[in-house]
């Protein structure tokens, strides 16, 4: 049977579902003739006749049974591969899908960037979410990867860390305690705090925190999005707890100022996070080595300030 060709096994299996020639012939688009000389190719490799050839009908001998079994199963396994390499097709031409929680927005898009520029054949796309939105789109396969400060505990994924992340308290130069030096934690509770949503990475490094201090926030306001927070500080509506790096532009510009608080700044690593469940595609791939290679978003907050100022 090594000179058998695929044309031949199908045009076997066609011919012994429709127990005719011409019934096959249509199905691949072929003459009766053609199906037929296919058929007489196979049984002469084989060795024995294939079909019992009747006025109406065409039946299987033995040995066409036989081959039958081992035909169907070969061209189910082409089918399989066709299908493993149609998905692995679409893999590698899909956009690598990147999620950021909102404060990795002030340097991920500069290294996005400069990943682009290395990769121009990479199309990438970024979306943004609180902590627990990330989590759950790592789990049902909607992202790649993810940038994250603290690794999923919820389900079972990789991560890498790949820069520091600091994390302390802002306040509105005009607050007094912009002003003040080696702050006790407990002092924090004399004041109103802007705090981000349920969900927020760096909400619960917060409560963390405070859980540690043994402190109570009565003046506490819930607002989404680090930006907002911002705006709240600057308006010396409250202080606020959050990455110095999302901050890093109102910092340098003097819009804030980063309180000295004793125990802080905390610092916590940022993570480039994958789904154990869901294999990297090569680009993917790429683009996490480039990542961590970075090893610091520093250089990347410093160099966007410059342009910006």
């Amino acid at each position: 049977m090594r000179g058998a060709t695929l044309r031949q096994l199908r045009a076997f299996s066609l011919v012994a579902r429709h127990h005719s020639f011409m019934q096959a012939a249509a199905e691949l688009h072929l003459t009766p003739s053609a199906v037929s000389l296919q058929i007489r190719e196979l049984e002469l490799a084989a060795g024995l006749p294939l079909f019992d050839r009747h006025a109406k009908s065409v039946e299987l001998t033995q040995a066409g049974e036989v081959l039958l079994v081992d035909v169907h199963q070969a061209l189910q396994a082409l089918q399989h591969a066709g299908d493993a390499l149609a998905r692995l097709r679409r893999h590698t031409s899909a956009p690598v899908m990147v999620g950021m929680v909102s404060s990795a927005k002030y340097f991920l898009p500069r290294l996005m960037a400069q990943f682009r520029e290395q990769h121009p054949d990479v199309e990438l796309q970024i979306v943004a979410g609180n902590r627990n939105h990330l989590v759950e789109s790592l789990r049902r396969g909607d992202i790649d990867l993810a940038i994250m400060g603290s690794p999923p505990d919820e389900m079972k994924a990789r991560a890498v860390a790949f820069a520091e992340q600091p994390l302390g308290i802002i306040a509105a130069p005009e607050h007094r305690l912009a002003r003040a030096r080696a702050v006790p934690p407990t002092a924090l509770s004399e004041h109103a705090f802007m705090l981000r949503e349920p969900g927020s990475g760096t909400r619960a490094a917060f409560e963390r925190f405070l859980r540690d201090q043994h402190i109570e926030l009565p003046l506490r306001r819930e607002l989404t999005g680090n930006d907002a927070v911002k705006q709240a500080v600057m308006a010396n509506l409250g202080v606020a707890f959050m990455s110095l790096h999302a901050a890093a532009l109102e910092l340098q510009g003097g819009l804030l100022v980063s309180v000295d608080v004793q125990g802080l700044p905390l610092r916590r690593s940022w993570f480039v996070v994958e789904a154990e469940a869901s294999p990297l595609s090569a680009k993917a791939q790429a683009l996490q080595r480039f990542i961590v290679d970075r090893g610091t978003v520093g250089s990347v907050l410093s160099r966007g300030s410059a342009e910006l100022h």
